[in-house]
């Protein structure tokens, strides 16, 4: 077993080093060898083979992988599990073109080509995640020099349009408390909406409030409008909920003084709020949410690249840079990632820094994510249409191909219809869209599923489990395939939509508007179900095709069950999200006395706290609770809101300098967010097949009686509303 464990490290090590090798420095080194193993891997996927021997040369890839994959070989072990990946993956789509597509009748050519294309699409796809995602350049902060004279000045940009002032004010507060010298910082708030309240809490905290005669261009047009009135060497741009920590400009701006071409560095975006996923399924923080690979792996993938993309959100630009290319972009609705394609064009480089340094509030409801995810997939479009990354200068092939599979992701509606609707059709019209025998679509498809789905497993670890992504793109995949459509052939069509954030659910309900496309797919999927168990009975078909419809028809009755529960609104009674933490604390009663306590949670306008020792101190009793960080201490007024084992503090009416610290001992605090940054447990495929499962099919018969229970209350409330016209 030693020598094993021995063997492994020295592979690992000297796979490590081969990708370290200054060869790979020497374009023509690289595409040398690039041509090879391309022609390599062309022999491997055009080669004809018999079934037993396809059978054996995937069951030897797949265990090759499996054994890799269980190897501590870093990087190296990733890279050849790529390699398999693309070698069973093309040679399926190499057999696909070539031996499965000679359909008899013109309805199985129309159904089988359609399925065809998906697959396609899926594939490359699949090739360019991986271009991607191979290796991550995991960026480290570069530290300020102690000096501060030399440190540069910074204007933070605060829009805002329709957001509610208790929603806004901490994101001020805490950019207020940025650790940077106060002569060289200035904090603007960009209001849209234009409300006197706000311009006095901006005149009363110390915040400079900016606004404008119309609101032509939305969020990037509110930006521009105040490039031109400032005039700092560097801007830092926040959404109005996402709150910054005390370190982001810290941590954030050592790479511009490093690097003179750097037009940008972005961090994550860090929810403390569950989205509807994570709130209406119960997966909070245990199953990675929608954005986390992207900003866990994603953007540090394409880092390596010099392709991380701006996303309007918790990142600094350099402003001559941003000014060259004519400020924020205007032409699409995805205003920062347009952006971010202008600057690589000019030359500049574009960093990310994987350490949240801000944190937000995710979309509270599915029908504010579908909106936001609808304006981001016709913005992409927008831009492959308009300023199509694959054409005009200014872009490395890496470049290129970074930003397109950022485009490319959003064309994902049609495809994964076809994907949810494709066993149906031998199931439901007997139509064959493989012209092979089902021993041959096993002996080919199988192994490039499973090999792409254990290699991605690998890949992204923490950041996304297995069959999670169906569950996200199914839960959008109707709603996004007609606005990146119509944005191909219009760039001009739709509408800009702000994405409201903040708000309670008073009762659990079921958006059945939103819910329709999918129980009308589960029903579509239930009733091919059905008519392919039958089939199988009466031996009415081939039995193996109709064994690999049943399997393929009940996957899809599991994503979309686990998509449609997303419809069913759980109850959110707390307007202000509470974040766990564990923080020292003491509470002073009015008596004098003085009791040692830690957090439990924190929000904008209250505690939860454990005291060391049994206490009891009634409701409606006014204390004050003491906060500590470090050597800092904040003291602040508070009511006792919940006796008992876990007291609740409420805070009201705080003064302005009071809020302010609560803010810093709470949400400006760092720490609080890198510990729960990437903690999902690393993926286990069948695990997460389990967790797909529970929260779907065996949630569904509420749904279902949930959403029959609406539909006869609004056909009944419709018939009241005809008697009462009659």
């Amino acid at each position: 077993m030693n020598n094993f464990v021995n063997s492994s490290s020295i592979l690992k090590r000297l796979g490590n080093h081969v990708l370290e090798l200054r060869l790979w420095k020497y374009r023509i080194a690289t595409y040398s060898i690039a041509l090879f193993g391309a022609f390599a891997i062309y022999i491997v996927i055009s080669t004809p083979l018999t079934l037993s021997e396809q059978a054996v040369f995937a069951i030897l890839a797949f265990g090759i992988a499996l054994v890799i994959r269980t190897l501590p070989w870093g990087q190296a072990g990733i890279i050849l599990m790529i390699v398999i990946s693309l070698m069973m993956s093309l040679r399926y789509m190499y057999w696909r073109l070539t031996s499965s597509v000679d359909f008899d009748t013109a309805l199985d050519a129309f159904l089988g080509w359609g399925l065809v294309l998906a697959e396609i699409y899926a594939l490359i796809v699949l090739i360019l995640g991986y271009v991607q995602t191979a290796m991550p350049l995991k960026r480290n902060a570069v530290m300020m020099p102690t000096d501060q004279t030399h440190w540069p000045t910074v204007d933070v940009l605060i829009p805002t349009y329709n957001e509610d002032l208790d929603v806004v004010r901490l994101t001020i507060l805490a950019a207020l408390s940025m650790d940077w010298p106060a002569d060289k910082l200035r904090i603007y708030l960009l209001d849209d909406g234009r409300r006197e309240e706000f311009r006095e809490f901006c005149h009363e905290v110390g915040a400079i409030y900016l606004t404008r005669e119309n609101n032509h261009h939305n969020k990037a047009g509110n930006l521009n409008a105040a490039l031109s009135q400032i005039n700092g060497e560097y801007v830092a741009i926040f959404d109005c909920d996402h709150i910054p920590t005390r370190s982001f400009l810290q941590l954030s701006m050592g790479w511009f003084l490093k690097d003179p071409k750097l037009a940008m560095v972005q961090t994550p975006h860090f929810f403390f709020s569950p989205d509807p996923f994570e709130k209406n399924l119960d997966t909070y923080r245990i199953v990675p949410n929608e954005g986390e690979l992207f900003y866990g792996l994603v953007q540090d993938g394409n880092d390596l690249w010099n392709a991380s993309f701006f996303c309007g959100s918790c990142a600094v630009l350099k402003r001559e840079s941003l000014m060259e290319v004519g400020g924020i972009a205007i032409e699409t609705v995805t205003e920062d990632a347009h952006t971010a394609l202008k600057l690589s064009r000019k030359g500049y480089n574009l960093a990310y820094l994987a350490v949240p340094q801000a944190a937000g509030l995710a979309t509270e409801s599915l029908s504010r994510h579908v909106v936001q995810r609808i304006r981001w997939a016709r913005g992409m479009a927008q831009i492959f249409r308009v300023d199509n990354p694959l054409l005009g200068r200014g872009l490395t092939i890496w470049q290129r191909l970074c930003y397109t599979n950022a485009m490319l992701h959003f064309f994902y509606g049609l495809p994964r219809l076809v994907f949810l609707t494709a066993p149906l059709a031998y199931l439901l019209m007997g139509a064959e869209v493989f012209s092979s025998t089902a021993i041959m679509v096993v002996a080919y498809a199988l192994p490039h599923i499973a090999v792409a789905s254990m290699t991605n497993s690998k890949i992204q670890g923490r950041f996304r489990h297995s069959f999670w992504s169906e569950v996200y793109e199914t839960a959008l995949a109707w709603y996004i395939f007609l606005p990146v459509t119509l944005a191909m052939i219009n760039p001009k069509f739709g509408a800009f939509n702000a994405t409201s954030k903040g708000g309670i659910v008073e009762e659990e309900y079921v958006d059945w508007k939103l819910a329709r496309p999918y129980i009308f797919l589960l029903a579509l999927n239930l009733m091919g179900f059905l008519a392919g168990v039958i089939k199988l009975a009466t031996n009415d078909g081939d039995t193996g095709t109709l064994v690999i419809n049943l399997v393929w028809v009940t996957y899809n009755i599991i994503v979309i069950s686990a998509s449609a529960n997303v419809a069913k609104e759980t109850r959110q009674l707390r307007a202000t999200p509470r974040v766990n933490a564990s923080l020292p604390a003491t509470i002073l009663l009015s008596n004098g006395k003085t009791i040692v306590c830690e957090t439990s949670d924190f929000s904008r306008n209250g505690l939860g706290l454990k005291p060391l020792t049994a206490v009891e101190i009634p409701v409606g009793e006014q204390i004050w609770v003491s906060i500590f960080r470090g050597d800092k201490e904040a003291v602040l007024p508070g009511t006792v809101s919940k006796g008992g084992k876990s007291i609740g503090v409420l805070f009201e009416n705080l003064s302005v300098e009071q809020q302010r610290e609560l803010t810093q001992m709470t949400f400006c605090r760092a720490d609080n967010w890198v510990n729960a940054w990437g903690q999902a447990a690393k993926d286990a495929p069948l695990r997460s097949l389990r967790e797909v499962l529970t929260y779907g099919v065996f949630n569904l018969a509420p749904l279902l009686r949930d959403a029959s229970r609406d539909i006869y209350l609004a056909i009944r409330a419709r018939s009241t509303r005809i008697k009462l016209k009659a």
